[in-house]
């Protein structure tokens, strides 16, 4: 059984395992389809990936653009890191709002995050193994994003900013006030 519970972004739908642990360790179930559907939507998942990062390796922030948008169920299976995610739905309520959840190996936490919202995160610990299921297939050509230290956004990363790692191709990544979002609520 898991626990969802709508967040302040009332699509992005925070998800809480029920552990089972003793001295041999821990059970529980990552992902139920049936569960998922009663209370989120159906989605067929089409992709599995994988990252490890080391402490402060900053990705994001990151969707892509129809007709290859993507829905996005993510986890940190070990280590720690800051989720962030922003809606990027012209026209919604909570259009340009942002939410942070941390996420850990620890804490099992998962975040479903709907076709619409950029997604990023920081690595907290001094490395995390972050994974995540999409429901469309990734096109390069239809990658897009808002610049990780946005002005108009402001988001507390909760690290020091010298201290961020992050690729070429993401300081690349626009401005929040110059995106050209394809998201319409």
């Amino acid at each position: 059984m898991m626990i969802f519970t709508k967040t302040e972004l009332a699509e992005v739908v925070l998800i809480e395992p029920k552990v089972f642990g003793d001295q041999r360790g821990y059970f529980f179930e990552s992902f139920n389809q049936k569960e998922f559907e009663e209370h989120i939507e159906l989605k067929n998942f089409v992709q599995d990936n994988e990252s490890k990062s080391t402490f402060g390796a900053l990705r994001g922030l990151h969707f892509q653009k129809p007709p290859f948008a993507q829905a996005k169920l993510v986890r940190c299976i070990q280590g720690k890191i800051l989720d962030v995610v922003v809606d990027v739905r012209k026209n919604s309520l909570t259009y340009g709002k942002y939410i942070t959840v941390e996420l850990s190996g620890e804490n099992k936490k998962q975040l479903f995050i709907p076709r619409g919202f950029a997604h990023g995160f920081v690595t907290l610990s001094d490395e995390a193994v972050f994974a995540y299921k999409v429901d469309n297939w990734y096109a390069p050509e239809y990658d897009s994003g808002i610049i990780w230290n946005d002005p108009t956004l402001n988001i507390d990363w909760k690290i020091d900013k010298e201290k961020v790692i992050i690729s070429s191709k993401d300081q690349q990544l626009s401005k929040f006030k110059d995106l050209e979002t394809p998201f319409i609520y």
